[in-house]
């Protein structure tokens, strides 16, 4: 196939011209587009997105700190502070800045005469540490600390020292347990809340006991400080600074003296003492010692102190009264006298107690090893008689003893803003069967009528029993002042059989019964109660043949336990009490459960001769607990100085001290030596010897 010519274009300077205007418009076109989207954009970020940029090319400029608020007070029911706060300097480590951890930790610990221990949960805590969370390094720093560490900050990247505030508890470890402490914000915290404030260097949230219950009241609004800053990020000026906002103050039923008081009271024993206002059921003490010092806590406790609180046998980190259950003893006898006036029972019918009864192929004992004779309920509360109750018992059944413990508050769950707590056991048929699929027999009613068994109760379960049994009323337990509150039932008994356990009571302790010993050393003011001695071991059949080991034989975990529980005055109920004492036993009458009651039920009628007293006897504890606990810590530090071979061995140091008074002796006697004669003389200085 034959293709066509193409015929020749011809280019003249009129299609030149008109090509060139045709691109020159394309090209112009697309300039001025590019011109205008640039126009717009400008125009878009200096006008809508100005606050943006501003915003960043201020935070260029200006660094913005967050000031940690002031956690509100918690006051008593006085207004008296149980905690508050106080200025201080603080030097904190911010581990994502830190460029040298070793020898920033050294520097710091050369210019805060830190500890080994201090030093060493400072490497610890700064190796588990996620990369936002600040670790304290020090707290109550002096202000000569304080400049010698912010004039160095050039040289140490990631120290950040703070001027603010930190918690204080002014009555120490005598409201460890009731208040709890505060503590840095964990990893955990933050990710749940994502609050810039818990990263924050200084702020601290409550961890522990009402801190942490009411926490969110108690934190304040964080205030702000603006500080001009060069490229290297040095402060060029202070620009302005926004006050933070303190938080709400926590207002308690407690009373801080008595507190106080009950906390120093129970002495060297491992217990609790709790009081309780018959008028509302307001709690006045809540002591359970010994305890742990918050301030210790709040402050950063070193491992030393930690390990030495988690060895201690009396268990100074346990709430003894919330998380500690123990069996009840002889404390419920009222209680069970109660079940069985209203199930028909006369106060008046005697049983005779010869020492110990038999039940199915057990021998049940009384603690009165040859027994109390013929006694009456009167009779049997004041002198503690076991048998009388074995066999009373026996006759009414577990049930109806089971619903008396559980309308005086026995096993009761209380709404109390405490994060832990431990409820006890009020055990029936049900419940083994429910528990242990077996089937309830008769020595489970037997031990349990005597507060044994399965039996447990915790010291304000205990102290609520004592309310209720002084009332009639289902009084509850309630920590917080003013608080609104339906009026508490009744109990649902006769008031003649309350009269007859009150005046049973009195007798216990006014009577000649086995509570003497809480008698209160005032005109007017009785007060009736009920003791207890709860068993934590097995006696065998053999020990009670050749004679119980008394108490004070016993290793200390092996002791019986002291319990007591009352309310004066016995004729018109103020105040119920109730104080257990850990493997007390009974050995020391002065630091025994009822005395420890006693006294504490005098400090609220007769402050002055209570503090008389307690100050007199306090001394041969060695003090109040701040001191003993100083002297506890010192002894446990040289313990473990030795261990590590640190210091010799109190005899290797003794014979040290001897050698070195033997030659301090020698240096004198050389010094006060008649002079050498010219021939014993050293040679001159510049001669060869």
């Amino acid at each position: 196939m034959k293709l066509p010519l193409l015929k020749k274009k011809t280019v003249t300077e009129a299609s030149l011209s008109f090509t060139f205007t045709r691109r020159a418009m394309v090209v112009g076109g697309l300039q001025g587009a590019i011109g205008a989207l640039l126009v717009g954009r400008m125009g878009w970020i200096s006008v809508a997105e100005n606050e943006k940029y501003n915003l960043l090319s201020e935070s260029n400029r200006v660094n913005l700190t967050l000031i940690p608020p002031r956690r509100g007070w918690i006051i008593d029911r006085n207004g008296r502070p149980l905690a508050n706060n106080r200025t201080d300097f603080r030097v904190d480590l911010i581990p994502e800045r830190v460029t040298d951890a070793e020898n920033t930790i050294r520097s710091l610990a050369h210019l805060l005469a830190l500890g080994d221990d201090e030093v060493e949960r400072i490497r610890e805590e700064l190796d588990k540490s996620a990369g936002f969370r600040p670790v304290q390094v020090a707290e109550k720093l002096t202000y000569d600390q304080f400049a010698a560490v912010s004039v160095r900050l050039p040289d140490l990247p990631g120290v950040a020292p703070s001027q603010g505030f930190s918690r204080n508890y002014p009555a120490g470890a005598t409201v460890g347990h009731l208040l709890g402490y505060v503590g840095a914000a964990s990893a955990k915290d933050y990710e749940e809340r994502k609050d810039p404030l818990l990263i924050t260097p200084g702020f601290k949230v409550g961890k522990d006991g009402l801190e942490r219950s009411f926490d969110r009241e108690l934190t304040g609004k964080p205030g702000a400080k603006r500080v001009e800053v060069t490229a290297r990020g040095k402060i060029v000026r202070e620009l302005t600074t926004r006050p933070d906002t303190p938080g709400n103050a926590i207002k308690l039923t407690i009373d801080a003296g008595l507190q106080e008081y009950a906390g120093r009271r129970l002495a060297t024993q491992s217990g609790s003492v709790v009081v309780i206002d018959c008028h509302n059921g307001d709690v006045l003490t809540m002591a359970s010692m010994p305890s742990f010092d918050p301030n210790s806590f709040s402050d950063g406790i070193s491992h030393l102190e930690w390990d030495m609180l988690s060895k201690d046998d009396h268990v100074p980190l346990r709430n003894k009264t919330l998380q500690g259950l123990y069996p009840p003893g002889s404390t419920v006898k009222p209680m069970v006298a109660l079940a069985l006036l209203e199930a028909g029972v006369s106060p008046m019918e005697t049983v005779s107690c010869a020492g110990a009864i038999r039940v199915g192929n057990t021998l049940f004992h009384c603690h009165k090893r040859r027994g109390h004779g013929s006694l009456n309920m009167r009779g049997a509360i004041a002198q503690s008689c076991d048998i009388y109750f074995y066999q009373m018992a026996q006759r009414i059944g577990m049930d109806r003893i089971a619903s008396m413990a559980r309308r005086v508050g026995m096993g009761q769950k209380f709404a109390l803003p405490f994060p832990s707590q431990s409820f006890g056991t009020v055990p029936d048929p049900a419940w083994k069967l429910k528990k242990y699929n077996q089937k309830w027999q008769v020595y489970d009613t037997v031990n349990a009528t005597i507060g044994q068994g399965y039996m447990l109760i915790n010291p304000l379960q205990m102290a609520v029993m004592a309310a209720r049994l002084a009332t009639g009323r289902q009084l509850m337990p309630n920590f917080i002042f003013g608080a609104q509150r339906p009026a508490p039932a009744s109990v649902g008994v006769n008031e003649e059989h309350l009269v007859t356990i009150r005046d049973a009571m009195s007798a216990v302790v006014n009577g000649g019964g086995t509570g003497g010993a809480a008698r209160i050393p005032l005109p007017g003011v009785m007060m009736a109660g009920k003791t207890g001695t709860a068993q934590v071991r097995r006696i065998t059949m053999a020990e009670r043949g050749g004679g119980v080991r008394s108490n004070a034989s016993l290793p200390f975990k092996l002791r019986d336990h002291a319990l007591f529980q009352g309310f004066a005055p016995f004729d018109n109920p103020r105040y119920a009490i109730a104080c257990i004492i850990e493997h007390g036993g009974h050995v020391n009458r002065i630091e025994d459960a009822p005395m420890i009651a006693a006294d504490t039920m005098t400090y609220l009628f007769d402050q002055a001769k209570a503090m008389e007293k307690l100050e007199t006897i306090e001394k041969d504890w060695g003090g109040p607990p701040a001191e003993r606990m100083a002297r506890q810590m010192a002894a446990y530090r040289l313990a473990k100085a030795i261990e590590k071979g640190e210091v010799p061995p109190p005899e290797a140091a003794n014979a040290m001290n001897a050698a070195e008074g033997n030659s301090a002796t020698a240096a004198t006697a050389a010094a006060t030596a008649p002079a050498p004669e010219a021939d014993d003389a050293p040679p001159p200085a510049d001669s060869a010897p």
